[in-house]
């Protein structure tokens, strides 16, 4: 058995029994036999029927597992992953380039992007609908309300100290991501990573391993 960190935002239905989940970059399935919710912490046990002794749950150690989805059947109109968003041009509402998404991490359960290569620098962009306009990722555009972001003011005294997490990598299986509020989106990673039962610390995110597919 082994515990993951649970990146989906649908874990009943991602770990049900018979659901077959792949370690990023291979094609062997892990086919799920039973899950459950980890009781004393966060993540969920999975057993698989082709993980047969520790050894072979060590080997899934640090890996993220993904799982192959139908993109119109998980995402409702108006979402995207993460993978399709990463790399979209943000605007400002008058239509001056501000950058392009980099990265995507949560703060409890707003989303946040970080937007690089524009005139201003980086910042980051709460996906929220005061601030995004437009959230197209499938046209390569997202449009923000620039005012709101206050991009020209003075900077602070205290550099802000953005919390730790783990970076999502993004394979061809894809990540998956939960339906945005209308305009705005909420593309968020769906697969977890993968660590054997009974290790203290959790592993390393993405790809969605467990949706996989992102995601766990």
């Amino acid at each position: 058995m082994v515990r993951v960190e649970v990146l989906t935002d649908r874990p009943e239905d991602r770990f049900a029994a018979g659901r077959v989940l792949h370690a990023e970059g291979s094609e062997a399935p892990l086919t799920i036999v039973d899950a459950a919710p980890v009781d004393d912490g966060p993540g969920w046990r999975l057993r698989f029927r082709e993980v047969t002794n520790r050894a072979a749950a060590e080997a899934l150690r640090d890996a993220y597992l993904e799982a192959l989805v139908d993109r119109t059947a998980d995402l409702e109109p108006g979402a995207a992953y993460w993978h399709e968003v990463i790399g979209t041009e943000v605007r400002g509402s008058a239509g001056q380039v501000l950058g392009a998404v980099a990265d995507i991490y949560r703060v409890g359960e707003a989303e946040v992007f970080v937007v690089q290569g524009g005139p201003v620098g980086t910042f980051d962009l709460p996906v929220v609908r005061d601030i995004v306009r437009v959230f197209a990722p499938e046209r390569g555009e997202i449009v923000v309300d620039e005012a709101v972001l206050d991009l020209g003011g003075a900077p602070v005294d205290e550099p802000r100290v953005r919390p730790l997490r783990k970076r999502p990598r993004w394979s061809r299986h894809g990540k998956g991501g939960s339906p945005p509020a209308t305009d705005a989106p909420t593309a968020q990673p769906e697969p977890g990573s993968a660590e054997s039962e009974g290790s203290a610390d959790a592993a390393k995110e993405p790809g969605r391993p467990a949706e996989p597919s992102p995601g766990a």
